[in-house]
């Protein structure tokens, strides 16, 4: 049977089963239609750049979401984030769509596990219930209002203390360049404020300053002074200082001020409330002998426990219900944090896994969950408990969309659709759907490599040196002693919250010649692209310059070539007042950024709208030597052959953001290398190519530390740290260090039960 023609063609009578998809160009989708069944779980797999999230977060997941959004009034959606339509012919039967991905949960130091979760705001009105004594509402316990919060640091826990040291240089006057803060060199306008304002000697040497000379220098107040012809503001270093930078948020500074913040500024706990945020009144009530900061500060597994002693039916119902949030918490593998965990310092992982708490107990069905990656982060002991969720997601009646390279997860998918079969321009088609059977006799790169194991290392490299770690004892680690060997492939492993983060970033990051690759953000904005940010356009500018005999600036997007009406953006973003604003390709450049004199400039019979438009692959054929080429060579290095030139910073994925600061490192011949799981947003196939970039570098001379669950990259390590055995307070120790080839023969850790199955299958 089937229902009236739609379009031209017949649509199955039971088409509401499947949400279809017509005609999708979203990025490079090909114009691919394909229908994905409901209220299943689907994975979607393909390798880096492929298309995945175009067609899932781009096309599918956009469209439902400004759908609802249009169902509000005018005045409403222009609160919203404005969202274009898709690139799509058709999108049918589309059900409401939740994105639960792996961005961070923001910078705001007063937003915390708890907060977050809603679990703190629950466990506030149980203390104001049942606290001894009694001291008033819920709001007496909340740390961001002024009833509960510590009076002396405003319910952030911490206060700050400069150290003048990293300001100054005591033994030179001002003159002679004393301050050393970024922006005050001799000569700038700040250091004139200073020097020429008649309240400081600048020939003396700071050291002679009398007591009186130092006070006003460092913490005098702002006052009027004439500099010149000119009447300006004076005000002491460390008071000038507070205001223009530690006024703002720190991942919105310059790196390079950043750099000097966290030199110059030394955080501890608030000598007030003890780190608690929370005012006197409210650190005196109690229940059975525990404050609400105490249940705060404790490990969320702990927290359940002690609320299951907590038997008072008058709230009863708040009771279980904040004791079924904290369950699951646990249940997800999060029961190692604490609900006064600040929610910026979660990984991208973790801040996934907390979102996925929200909807777990939600009485909702029919709705489409999307999920980037939700293995990001966990052990392979962890990804068990993952997929229970996302099949209980489903069994609710609801549809799960999942991207995700793992095998373990691909296995319990009840349908799969393969993107490929490369990336970028070679990517953006449908190469299989169906059954995981189906796609591994399918002979794709993902089902040939579906089974694929890398093999133990034969012979493991000799290490030349080490670091020594001694007494760690950053957050859950437990005094831990450990060499890391240098002139190796180290790989750190462990279960999520076992401390691998806390002993890496923590003690080995910040040593001289380390240089940090990890999945964080990269700060710019929409004009920032690969280009740019790896310094490619550099040359590429001045190759344009001396093939037309111009000057440099006309070919950069920010400067003289910029087209007049985008300001070299390609797009023209309008306000509507009430409705949500529009961003549309502007009409004078057509998207290319520039002036129609600079296009018609050309290098090898390309212009610079051209050039930018092309792959890294593509590009590195176009600039066969010089620095450019140098620079592509290691973007293709890092297996980033596929990304476009001018594609904007904050289109990449974190493993794309990881490979593309790694390239960047990899310029500055730095001898030691840190990774934060490389592998993901990695298809298993890159992996490979993964592997043996890092046997390059270490090869080349370098040494190489990685945190990774992955067991490909475990099996491929000369040397393995394992952190144990759990995680939080039952982790924070080494329970492992040798050659992985040790670890399979005689280790008893869940690390070695997993590679140990990982290698014989």
């Amino acid at each position: 049977m089937t229902t009236p023609p739609h379009g031209d063609r017949l649509v199955p009578a039971d088409s509401h089963h499947t949400i279809q998809v017509r005609g999708a160009r979203e990025n490079n989708l090909a114009d691919i239609s394909l229908d994905l069944p409901k209220r299943r779980l689907t994975v979607f797999t393909g390798v880096s750049g492929s298309g995945k999230s175009s067609l899932v977060f781009g096309t599918i997941a956009a469209e439902s979401q400004r759908l609802i959004n249009e169902t509000y009034p005018a005045f409403v959606q222009s609160f919203m984030r404005s969202q274009a339509r898709p690139d799509v012919d058709g999108l049918h039967h589309l059900s409401a769509a939740i994105v639960v991905d792996q961005e961070r949960m923001g910078t705001n130091s007063r937003s915390t596990v708890g907060t977050v979760t809603d679990a703190y705001t629950m466990l506030r009105i149980v203390f104001s219930r049942l606290g001894e004594p009694h001291i008033g509402t819920s709001t007496a316990f909340s740390f961001n209002s002024p009833e509960g919060m510590c009076p002396r640091c405003e319910g952030l826990g911490q206060a700050s203390r400069i150290d003048v040291d990293q300001l100054v240089d005591r033994d030179l006057s001002l003159n002679d360049g004393a301050i050393t803060v970024p922006g005050f060199a001799v000569g700038s306008w700040y250091w004139q404020v200073i020097a020429r304002s008649g309240r400081i000697d600048a020939d003396r040497k700071l050291r002679d300053f009398t007591a009186r000379e130092w006070e006003e220098f460092l913490h005098g107040g702002a006052t009027k002074v004439k500099v010149g012809s000119n009447t300006l503001t004076y005000e002491g270093l460390v008071t000038k200082i507070q205001r223009i930078h530690l006024a703002k948020d720190r991942d919105a500074m310059q790196p390079h001020i950043r750099a000097f913040v966290d030199r110059a500024v030394v955080f501890t706990d608030c000598p007030d409330c003890g780190g608690t945020r929370l005012n006197p009144a409210a650190l005196s009530s109690r229940i059975n002998g525990v404050t609400i900061a105490e249940c705060s500060a404790m490990q969320i597994s702990d927290l359940a426990a002690f609320l299951a002693g907590i038997g008072d039916h008058s709230v009863g119902p708040l009771l279980s219900g904040l004791r079924r949030l904290l369950e699951s918490l646990v249940e997800i593998g999060l029961g190692y944090l604490s609900l006064d965990r600040t929610s910026s310092t979660l990984s991208g992982g973790e801040a996934q896994r907390v979102k996925m708490v929200r909807h777990l107990g939600s009485s909702l069905t029919d709705v489409t969950y999307v999920f980037d990656e939700p293995t990001t982060g966990l052990h392979p002991h962890d990804i068990e408990r993952m997929n229970g969720l996302l099949l209980r997601l489903r069994d609710k009646g609801n549809t799960v969309l999942v991207v995700e390279h793992k095998p373990e997860v691909i296995a319990i998918a009840d349908h799969v659709v393969d993107l490929g079969p490369g990336a970028g321009s070679d990517g953006g088609r449908v190469c299989y759907t169906g059954d995981v059977p189906g796609l591994r006799a399918s002979g794709t790169l993902t089902g040939r490599h579906l089974e694929h194991r890398a093999r133990l290392r034969e012979r493991t490299r000799e290490p030349r040196g080490g670091l020594t770690v001694k007494g760690a004892d950053l957050h859950n680690l437990q005094d831990v002693e450990v060499e890391v060997p240098l002139g190796v492939l180290t790989v750190v492993t462990g279960v999520a919250g076992s401390g691998k983060s806390s002993l890496v970033h923590g003690y080995l990051a910040q040593r001289d010649g380390v240089a940090v690759a990890d999945q964080s953000p990269i700060r710019g904005s929409r004009r920032s692209n690969p280009a740019t940010y790896t310094g490619l356009l550099s040359p590429i500018r001045t190759a344009f310059a001396r093939a037309n005999g111009v000057k440099a600036a006309l070919f950069s997007a920010n400067s003289a070539g910029a087209c007049p009406n985008c300001g070299g953006i390609g797009l023209v973003y309008t306000d509507l007042a009430m409705m949500a604003g529009v961003a549309s390709v502007c009409e004078q450049c057509d998207g290319r950024r520039f002036t129609p004199e600079v296009l018609t400039y050309r290098l090898h019979g390309r212009n610079i709208s051209e050039v930018l438009a092309m792959s890294v692959a593509e590009a590195h054929d176009f600039f066969p030597s010089g620095r450019a080429h140098a620079v592509l060579r290691r973007l293709m290095d890092v297996g980033l052959g596929y990304l476009r030139l001018g594609q904007p910073l904050n289109t990449l994925s974190g493993g794309e953001r990881q490979r593309l600061k790694l390239a960047v490192h990899m310029a500055e011949k730095s001898t030691v290398y840190i990774l934060d799981e490389p592998t993901a947003g990695l298809h298993p196939a890159d992996v490979d190519q993964l592997l043996a970039l890092l046997d390059r570098l270490v090869d080349a001379g370098d040494s190489v530390i990685v945190i990774e669950h992955h067991q490909a990259v475990m099996a491929h390590a000369d040397w393995l740290i394992d952190l144990g055995p759990g995680g939080g307070h039952d982790g924070g120790r080494v329970v492992f260090t040798g050659t992985p080839a040790d670890l399979v023969a005689h280790g008893d850790t869940l690390t070695a039960r997993h590679l140990r199955a990982y290698v014989s299958g």
